[in-house]
């Protein structure tokens, strides 16, 4: 059994999806690992993470206008807004989606669909530096 870990940082521009499927294909082949399963992690709580299509980016803006108009800003009744209007609705946002991914690793790779890619899904008005955690097992 092979264990193997890494992290990166993504430096997100506000609010959207970033992809992040070739870090973390990397962090995969390094660890040698042939049969197996990755675990992703992002280490915040108002940034998540998604699998999404990639080839398409308007399906990612739908994604996006959705969680919009879901967790509206600046809803009178939220009582967390220390950081500004788009505070609590980010973390209501991550809630929603995922902190963690797991996709098979088969052959060396991991077993994502064709148009399947992983995003970070900052949900901060403001650019941020997210930390990305990366845990690789098997043979």
């Amino acid at each position: 059994m092979i264990a193997h870990t890494g992290t990166f940082t993504v430096r997100t521009h506000g609010k959207g999806t970033t992809e992040i499927t070739r870090e973390v294909a990397e962090i995969v082949l390094r660890s040698s690992v042939r049969d197996g399963a990755v675990t992703v992690f992002v280490r915040h709580t108002s940034a998540s993470l998604v699998i999404m299509e990639n080839a398409d980016p308007s399906a990612r803006r739908d994604l996006e206008m959705f969680f919009e108009k879901l967790v509206p800003e600046n809803t009178p009744w939220f009582i967390h807004t220390q950081e500004g209007p788009d505070d609590m609705p980010s973390h209501i946002r991550m809630s929603l989606t995922r902190t963690s991914e797991v996709i098979p690793i088969i052959e060396g790779r991991m077993a994502l669909g064709t148009w399947q890619g992983i995003f970070l899904f900052e949900h901060r008005h403001d650019p941020h530096r997210r930390e990305i955690a990366v845990s690789v097992i098997g043979n």
